[in-house]
């Protein structure tokens, strides 16, 4: 074959090998590949009613309802407690009130501290028209004592229309106490309170 021809043969051959391998690449011409899978897209959430399944639905009631039924208990509970101590409270009260008057009926005449007991009024207006006096004691010994205190309360001609016991327990040497004198009766007609005995034990 002569040289030319034989050249021409091999270009023609060099040219068809470049258009073939042309043609078989993925290559699309903006540097994406072909076989890549497209993402998945948001669902529309104007396809969405809004109210959650009613499993979830169901789940949140019922923590409502035990949050509900939770709080509830603990009211109670605490209203018990206050209740407890309440009477608890009273139930001191009244044990101490029994023991003063007991030492009370003891006394000789006014008792032996009538100089370590006083009494201080208290306006009506600062207890909602309640009559009350500050019976103010004060150990002047050199031991720890208790103090029983029976305060009198008269009309205007003198008559006692009502006592009340109070006191103070374990006072060290020194200390001072500061207990109410109520009285149940209205506040008019007026009353004159006064210590009628004052027993250190």
């Amino acid at each position: 074959m002569p040289r030319t021809l034989r050249s021409l043969t091999l270009a023609l051959c060099a040219t068809a090998s470049a258009l073939a391998l042309a043609a078989c690449s993925t290559d699309t011409g903006n540097g994406a590949d072909a076989s890549v899978t497209p993402r998945p897209t948001s669902p529309n959430a104007s396809n969405f009613s809004g109210e959650p399944p009613s499993a979830l639905a169901s789940s949140a009631a019922s923590k409502k309802a035990e949050v509900k039924k939770s709080a509830s208990a603990a009211a109670e509970s605490a209203s018990q407690r206050a209740h407890d101590f309440e009477a608890s409270v009273s139930a001191d009260v009244e044990r101490n009130r029994q023991e003063f008057t007991k030492e009370l009926d003891k006394a000789d005449g006014q008792g032996n501290a009538m100089r370590d007991v006083s009494l201080t009024g208290k306006p009506l207006a600062e207890t909602n028209n309640v009559r009350a006096l500050v019976v103010n004691i004060t150990n002047r010994t050199d031991a720890t004592a208790s103090y029983a205190v029976q305060v009198d309360f008269s009309d205007s001609d003198g008559k006692v229309v009502e006592s009340t016991v109070v006191g103070a327990k374990d006072l060290k040497p020194g200390e001072k106490a500061q207990p109410l004198a109520i009285s149940t009766n209205p506040p008019e007609p007026h009353l004159t309170a006064k210590i009628a005995k004052a027993q250190r034990y």
